[in-house]
């Protein structure tokens, strides 16, 4: 029995491109659009057919995954896409944006309520795990509707069912939250190393596979001392993250000093220095410029 699906993915951007490549590479049938048709019109060369619009995309997919802007980007093309009747009875509907947890939940009982399933499943590891096929993935809904899809998702990475719906968005705000924190972290000892006279990449070297090592200490250490802030995660989606995390933590009475900490310097990387489109390693710039270190 072939294992082929018949995709539609939303939103072929910065990840969404090689998310698009790795699916079509594990063989399915895959339908892209975007709104700017230029970014998906490439994926045509890797098997792809490109829709003039979302609702000729959509028609007839058994999966149709989102990877937009946030919550509100997809629960539009949601919206539009049950006024124009265009999905399909039994279709999943995968929203792999980094969005609000409750944006999740009233996606799920919307579509549910139509005979349509839903899973929120955002995603962790950049551009490089998108590349790589070595994306983190985690995965609110139902535990039927998972399963159904584990296929789809094993084509992009390491799916992880964490819970009902809004359980995926949830993760990836603790996700966010850990990143954020461990960026600024990262930034400062690098920081130090510098101006004290070790070589940070040597530092780096040295703190390797010890207690303080993380993908982020050797990626974006690099990418800090390299002065390489090419995005790979925008810092304007960093706080829009940490914005979420913070309402979520309120809602539920909770203070995160540290997560509020970081959330304000990172904006005002983008308020200061026009920071928003640069890779969240730029945060290093931040710190510099707060100690007179920039020309």
């Amino acid at each position: 029995m072939s294992t082929s699906r018949k995709i539609t993915l939303i939103g072929t951007g910065l990840m969404g491109v090689p998310m698009s490549r790795n699916l079509l590479k594990a063989g399915h049938d895959l339908t892209v659009w975007n709104r700017t048709l230029a970014r998906a019109e490439p994926l045509a060369r890797d098997g792809a057919r490109v829709a003039p619009d979302a609702m000729t995309a959509i028609r007839g997919a058994e999966f149709v995954i989102t990877m937009l802007s946030d919550g509100f980007a997809s629960g539009a093309v949601i919206e539009e896409a049950l006024a124009a009747k265009a999905l399909s009875l039994d279709a999943v509907w995968i929203d792999m944006s980094s969005a609000k947890p409750e944006h999740a939940r009233a996606q799920a009982k919307l579509l549910e309520s139509l005979g349509h399933g839903h899973l929120d499943a955002p995603v962790s590891g950049g551009t490089k795990g998108a590349e790589a096929a070595s994306l983190a993935i985690m995965v609110g809904g139902k535990p039927d509707i998972f399963d159904a899809a584990r296929s789809v998702f094993e084509a992009m990475g390491r799916p992880v069912h964490v819970g009902p719906s809004g359980a995926g968005q949830l993760s990836k705000l603790a996700n966010q939250t850990i990143v954020a924190v461990t960026i600024s972290a990262v930034a400062e000892a690098m920081l130090l190393a510098e101006q004290g006279g070790a070589d940070p990449a040597a530092v780096r070297a040295a703190l390797k596979g010890g207690f303080a090592d993380s993908v982020i200490l050797q990626q974006h250490g690099q990418r800090m001392t390299d002065g390489n802030f090419e995005p790979g995660g925008l810092t304007k989606f960093q706080v829009k993250d940490l914005n979420n995390t913070l309402e979520e933590a309120a809602s539920l009475n909770l203070t995160l000093p540290a997560t509020e900490s970081v959330r304000d310097r990172f904006q005002h990387f983008i308020d200061a220095m026009d920071g928003g489109e640069k890779d969240h390693s730029g945060l290093y710039l931040e710190l510099k410029a707060r100690n007179g270190l920039l020309a």
